[in-house]
């Protein structure tokens, strides 16, 4: 509903405090109401400077003054940003982290469906308003893979492309586990509390997208439709998970840690693992030593193939940058394009050391699976996420336990199947 953001501040934000540009801790004074300044909200505080950079880079070729607005360190930005709305103090750019938040300015948002940077990348966001969401680096969902170890084995990971050599891929790492050093064949944690995510959001995911082009929603649609599941890709996906808990590192199956399930696999204790390409930055980061003392070996991801011929892995821009309709959106769209190109680009990749969702991109950052992901993107080879549609608490409150007692053995396949959609027609039935 148009301006509905009227309504909800009025109720949410009466008799709040109105934050000044400037009390944020960024620094910032400048209005951004000059044809010639604007002012952008950023929610990835550690890129700071690199943000700022860019700006003074833009303002030396253009003219046009970019004041960078950073916020982090457990800030609202969404509230911070109703506070600005209300005191007629918005930025002419800033962050969304997904539907809730772009939710929250509908009608507000500049549709940029005719940039150019448009027809470069597969990770815009879209919404009834049109194209209202400018991606800035990429994070992926696929299954990850220490290269050195199978290549060490004899499994070629372009050779996994359905259920059977996949299968296959396992049974032979499996068969020379001892003097490959592993621990298992794939860390796959369904820990229910603290790891719900891992198994209700990301691989539940590719029930719904995998091997899909990206503006395919079949699945998700059906299951907004009452929680309904197609049960023949439903049946392919538990034989996967099935496959994953019989080659799974049992000792930590149902009670491992996050922290545990990466620096295990940064250790090179699995071949596989079944987390996104976020661990690149724990793995080189706090994990680097165990990381080093692995070889710091060459990681690849590929597609969660629990149907033959599934050749994609889920991408997405974890937030975006959007444009204010009531700012200086001509001088906006013409920042955002520059930020698209090469130049700016190089910034955002070799030294922010973002993934870009651009194909035209040539830059490759220092992370394990920025290779990867970028060769993927290039060739049009993603999917997109639409587990961000799902019901509220679906994960958390329903499915995340099926996982744990699929994988601990309470339940049988069957039974696991016949329960995931039991459960699923009950959260959607709330």
């Amino acid at each position: 509903m148009k301006k509905k953001l009227l309504s909800l501040l009025l109720v949410g934000l009466m008799g709040a405090s109105i934050v000044a540009c400037g009390d944020t801790g960024s620094g910032s004074t400048s209005s951004g109401n000059s044809s010639k300044s604007i002012r952008l909200v950023n929610g990835k505080i550690e890129v700071d400077s690199q943000l700022k950079k860019l700006a003074e880079m833009y303002e030396e070729e253009t003219g046009v003054h970019v004041e960078i607005e950073s916020m982090g360190g457990g800030i609202d930005i969404q509230g911070e940003l109703k506070a600005y709305y209300q005191s007629d103090n918005m930025p002419d750019i800033f962050v969304c982290g997904g539907a809730a938040d772009f939710d929250n300015w509908d009608g507000l948002l500049q549709d940029m469906s005719d940039q150019a940077w448009v027809s470069d990348t597969d990770a815009a966001y879209t919404s009834d308003d049109g194209v209202v969401g400018f991606p800035y680096t990429t994070e992926a969902v696929g299954l990850a893979y220490n290269a050195d170890i199978l290549s060490a084995a004899g499994v070629d990971p372009a050779s996994i492309t359905g259920p059977e050599s996949m299968r296959k891929a396992f049974e032979t790492i499996d068969s020379k586990k001892d003097e490959l050093g592993l621990t298992a064949v794939i860390g796959y944690y369904a820990e229910p509390v603290n790891l719900y995510w891992s198994t209700g959001n990301h691989l539940f995911g590719n029930y719904l997208d995998a091997g899909l082009d990206r503006d395919d929603r079949t699945y998700i649609d059906m299951l907004s439709d009452g929680g309904k599941l197609d049960d023949a890709r439903f049946a392919d996906f538990a034989d996967m998970v099935e496959l994953f808990n019989e080659y799974a590192d049992q000792s930590l199956l149902v009670s491992g840690t996050y922290d545990q399930q990466i620096l295990n696999f940064a250790s090179g204790k699995y071949a596989f693992v079944t987390q996104g390409s976020w661990i690149g930055a724990t793995m080189t980061g706090d994990d680097a030593n165990a990381y080093k003392e692995a070889g710091n070996f060459e990681c690849g991801m590929i597609p969660y193939a629990f149907e033959e011929g599934i050749d994609t892995i889920l991408t997405n821009s974890p937030s975006w940058w959007a444009v204010y309709n009531g700012g200086n959106v001509t001088e906006a769209e013409a920042f955002l394009q520059w930020m698209a190109g090469d130049e700016a680009q190089e910034v955002l990749v070799m030294e922010a050391g973002f993934i870009s969702p651009y194909k035209s991109c040539t830059y490759v950052a220092n992370d394990p699976f920025a290779e990867t992901i970028s060769e993927y993107t290039a060739a049009g080879k993603t999917s997109a996420w639409h587990w961000l549609e799902m019901t509220d608490g679906y994960s958390q409150n329903y499915t995340g336990q099926v996982f744990a007692d699929f994988a601990s053995g309470t339940l049988s396949k069957e039974e696991f199947i016949s329960t995931f959609k039991q459960v699923t027609e009950n959260a959607y039935a709330q």
